[in-house]
């Protein structure tokens, strides 16, 4: 959970992966406290490890922004099954993005990972990543640090509770955060009735979150 303490302690700590129980719990409590956790991602190349910095929750069937909004489709069907799952899918025809299923199964809800610190891998993700400018850009936004983790649909699914080391994406307990340095605001890019839900949650005065963008709907072209 959120703590107030300090948790300036040594490299050993935070290296439990997170349990199942973390993620069987409502997205809005779920959401939150993933800021200051360690995503791991372990590819033939090597590995890297993200801290944190800025997530969004969706809630399902209850939500107009959530993709399982209107129920099950093959595309969102990792959303339905059980917690401490990833959900990928493809946006605009370019980019992966990768969120984190939460709740109890059939529930749908998921978080999505918007930014985060390069913590361990560096160099792979400027490989990955080479027209960033710096390094705190380098998985600023969900397309970006999807892409510096090379993730794409084969990861759709994946279990990220296991307690292999090599698994291809973990997520471990990190250092929790203080909670006096927790933002929430409206999510990115959400248009209709789901841009109301303030659920995008950040670490205040990190350079790793992205900037906020409200909708802008697609302009149809003019018949000809």
């Amino acid at each position: 959970m959120i703590v107030d303490q300090d948790t300036t302690q040594g490299d050993d700590v935070g290296r439990e992966p997170l349990s199942r129980s973390f993620f069987d719990r409502p997205v809005l409590e779920v959401a939150p406290d993933l800021l200051g956790r360690t995503l791991v991602r372990n590819t033939v190349e090597g590995s890297l490890e993200l801290r944190l910095t800025e997530v969004e929750a969706y809630a399902g069937e209850v939500d107009p922004g959530s993709h399982a909004f209107r129920g099950r489709t093959r595309r969102n069907a990792s959303m339905f099954g059980p917690p401490g799952h990833a959900y990928v899918y493809f946006i605009y025809g370019m980019w992966w993005n990768l969120n984190l299923v939460c709740g109890p199964e059939d529930h749908a809800s998921g978080v999505l990972l918007r930014g985060a610190e390069v913590v361990r891998g560096t160099e792979r993700a400027w490989a990955r990543r080479p027209k960033a400018r710096k390094e705190s850009e380098l998985a600023q936004g969900p397309a970006r640090l999807a892409t510096a983790l090379a993730i794409d649909r084969e990861l759709d699914g994946a279990d990220v509770c296991g307690e292999e080391q090599a698994a291809d994406l973990r997520i471990l307990t990190g250092r929790p955060v203080r909670s006096h340095t927790v933002r929430t605001g409206p999510r990115t890019g959400v248009g209709g009735a789901g841009a109301a839900y303030p659920w995008r949650y950040w670490l205040d005065g990190e350079p790793t979150v992205s900037p906020y963008r409200p909708h802008k709907p697609r302009r149809r072209r003019a018949a000809t």
